[in-house]
């Protein structure tokens, strides 16, 4: 197998496909690869794309680098790439690395993401213990592969093992003669760091990679959007920029690269910011709609977490429940979105186990732990009333953070006012000076009622008088009196009438109570 010399890969190429012999031309585009694929793009691409489908299946490397193979997947059946067993049990070391890569992408263009994560444990665990003549030379393949990895590893959401990888595919690209391979690591270091939250790692990245060569025409795509979406997302967390013209000429929601999913992330989260959750719907429903997306995928906890965020905004909770019931722990984002949910809801025990989940997720960044403490702040004074002296001193260090606007903009201003209020005179003056830009919103969150307090709320609307309750349901009517002042406090009235009309927009009524 060629893996050095793109001047005799080129030639190879273009003597077999003189020769017409379409066999032939497969052979040397598997045999020539690496050169071809980073030499000669288009020579390769040329004579992919006139292989009949038979030897495109025999050979999967070459499969996946036909360039309709990621459009089909979207719509057609999932391309399974198995090489015929002949042909395996004849490759070399080298080849196999190949093979196993194609394994990898081809499961990751197909939206099977955990399959995928098998292959890229299957390719390290070859990097790491079989030798590969290849893999020992520096102007090789072997930054590649670590760079595929990585990239693998962040669509699957573990951004900060893909750092590693990343960071592994630089070094070796420094002395591989490629001149654009630490640029592509650094696109995408940076947007992972952008996604942990990690943003002044982000915009060193993309500083870096500002200097650095242009890439050849098949990663052009892929690493322009990768800094583009990062600086996108960088912007929308610190409320600062243009948003919109970051993202202007890169991949679009239904685009087919590998960053599609990080681009409708920056997309909801700018919408949502703007108060626009129906652009924000509108622009998952048309990825959704695009791509074959599987549980086990950063895609669709992106997918799962903004529609949730968008469902909340609009007031549709009771829809939001459905996301919720029907992705089951998908992601730290959408656990983070659920808490939100949960107590935007008043269901406090559900908001406290996904809190508690995430406390323990040694895989979450800076940025979603710094959420949770928000949201965990949040929780504590639905439950008690107060927050504590270092429950607000963690949250006046957040606010200190310009990286952490957008977070705080979607607390209620009741723990605005609490955090203020629990302070010292010097507390409180760093946290008007934290806060001085943000406009805090009042939220209409729905109260935490207990069961018995559901339950005369619910007996309300029949106009049952206090004595009736209290024989129905088997308590004094001394307690039925209690309860009612309890939620006219709880709900900001002083009537049933006003206590029925509030509890219907709040979809109150009828609700049970799990938590």
């Amino acid at each position: 197998m060629n893996l050095t010399d793109p001047d005799r890969a080129r030639d190879d190429l273009a003597k077999a496909v003189r020769a017409g012999h379409p066999d032939t031309i497969a052979r040397t585009v598997v045999s020539n690869v690496w050169p071809l694929y980073t030499c000669h793009p288009e020579a390769l691409t040329a004579a992919v794309v006139e292989l009949p489908s038979a030897l495109l299946d025999r050979h999967p490397i070459l499969r996946v680098l036909h360039p309709m193979t990621a459009v089909l997947a979207r719509r057609a059946r999932s391309y399974q790439p198995v090489p015929h067993g002949q042909d395996a049990r004849l490759m070399s070391a080298d080849e196999l690395d190949f093979l196993i890569l194609a394994q990898m992408l081809a499961f990751r263009v197909n939206g099977d993401v955990t399959t995928a994560m098998v292959y890229a444990h299957r390719l390290e665990e070859r990097l790491r213990e079989t030798a590969a003549e290849g893999r020992e030379r520096i102007d090789g393949p072997l930054w590649f592969l670590h760079h595929q990895i990585g990239s693998t590893m962040l669509a699957a959401g573990d951004s900060g093992r893909a750092l590693l990888e990343f960071a592994t595919a630089r070094q070796l690209g420094k002395f591989s003669g490629q001149p654009y391979a630490e640029r592509m690591a650094l696109s995408r270091s940076a947007l992972a760091h952008a996604v942990r939250g990690t943003l002044d790692e982000a915009e060193r990245a993309l500083a870096e990679a500002e200097d650095m060569p242009e890439v050849t025409s098949l990663h052009a795509s892929a690493t322009t959007s990768s800094e583009r979406i990062a600086a996108a997302l960088i912007a929308v967390d610190r409320r600062s920029g243009d948003v919109d013209e970051m993202l202007s000429g890169t991949c679009p929601v239904d685009s087919v690269e590998l960053n599609w999913p990080f681009a409708l992330l920056a997309r909801c989260r700018a919408y949502l910011s703007r108060h626009r959750p129906e652009d924000a719907l509108e622009a998952i429903r048309i990825a959704s709609d695009g791509h074959p997306t599987r549980g086990g995928s950063f895609a669709a906890d992106v997918i799962a977490s903004s529609t949730i965020e968008a469902l909340i905004a609009t007031g549709d909770s009771g829809y939001a429940w459905g996301i919720v019931k029907d992705n089951p722990k998908v992601g730290a984002l959408t656990q983070l979105a659920t808490a939100h949910l949960a107590l935007h809801d008043g269901r406090l025990d559900t908001a406290s186990l996904e809190l508690r989940a995430l406390a323990s997720d040694q895989k979450i960044g800076p940025a979603q732990r710094a959420e949770a403490v928000l949201l965990s702040g949040w929780l504590e004074l639905a439950r008690t009333g107060e927050l504590d002296l270092e429950s607000a001193r963690q949250i006046v260090r957040i606010a200190q953070r310009r990286d952490r606007r957008r977070l705080l903009e979607r607390m209620p201003r009741q723990l605005v006012e609490r955090v203020r209020d629990t302070l010292d005179t010097e507390g409180m003056e760093e946290w008007a000076e934290a806060t001085s830009d943000i406009s805090f919103r009042d939220l209409q969150v729905r109260p935490s009622l207990t069961s018995g307090e559901l339950r005369i709320l619910n007996a309300l609307p029949a106009q049952r008088s206090t004595a009736n309750m209290a024989s129905a349901f088997h308590v004094s009517p001394n307690t039925v009196k209690s309860q009612l002042r309890s939620i006219y406090r709880k709900l900001g009235c002083s009537t049933r009438e006003e206590a029925i009309r509030i509890a219907t927009r709040m979809r109150l009524l009828a609700a049970t109570v799990s938590d």
